[in-house]
């Protein structure tokens, strides 16, 4: 078996097991969806949920995010962690939206790396929750689980990004890459993993060299 179709196999048992996976953080545009996502690195999606009502009833629109003070940012997002470097790069990032495309969040990864605090895994994930377009979100989830099935050999994002490319069906690359966050969370949880659970079993290298 090629470690193409050892993806595609992965892809469509994952999808099976997790037919609505889906983006865990709350929002209702790609605004929001933004700023959640920035808010959401080293912190939970849990945690970020908790956060995002009270800031989006303050700053409903990007337009106003546009216009506040980082420091009263900062007030809002404290729990997220790293809060002063995450309300300097919404402020700014809003006020790039607002200046640069008339507040819409845009549709390239070139226009989206451009922007304050966007890498590409939060640039991956608007383009294909918000865009639809193709898109390999790889988050923690994603890097180790990869690892572990045999399809990567790097716990560089970018590499991982790249390798996937090559091999998993790109049009369900974001649900894959949601699934793969679920199964993380359920079963195949970091250090002990429930290998007797998973449906990916008879493909995962790790369960094959530990005798799982």
């Amino acid at each position: 078996m090629t470690k193409k179709q050892k993806a595609q196999q992965c892809v469509e048992l994952l999808l099976k097991e997790y037919p609505d996976a889906s983006c865990t953080l709350n929002d209702t545009d790609p605004y929001q969806l933004l700023v959640a996502v920035r808010l959401a690195a080293q912190c939970t999606d849990a945690r970020v949920n908790m956060v995002t009502p009270a800031l989006f009833e303050r700053f409903p629109t990007v337009f106003d995010m546009a216009q506040a003070d980082p420091i009263e940012i900062e007030g809002y997002i404290k729990s997220c962690g790293f809060y002063h470097a995450k309300a300097r790069d919404i402020s700014l990032c809003a006020k790039m939206l607002v200046e640069k495309y008339n507040g819409r969040v845009p549709d390239t990864m070139e226009q989206l790396l451009e922007l304050p605090g966007v890498g590409r895994k939060s640039a991956n994930l608007i383009l294909g929750d918000v865009y639809g377009k193709e898109a390999i979100v790889t988050d923690t989830h994603c890097i180790r689980i990869t690892n572990l099935l045999g399809l990567v050999d790097s716990k560089e994002p970018v590499k991982v990004e790249m390798q996937l490319r090559k091999i998993v069906p790109l049009d369900k690359g974001s649900d894959f890459c949601h699934a793969l966050v679920l199964h993380g969370r359920k079963v195949c949880v970091a250090r002990r993993p429930d290998c007797g659970r998973c449906c990916l079993r008879e493909l995962c290298d790790y369960c094959k060299k530990n005798g799982k």
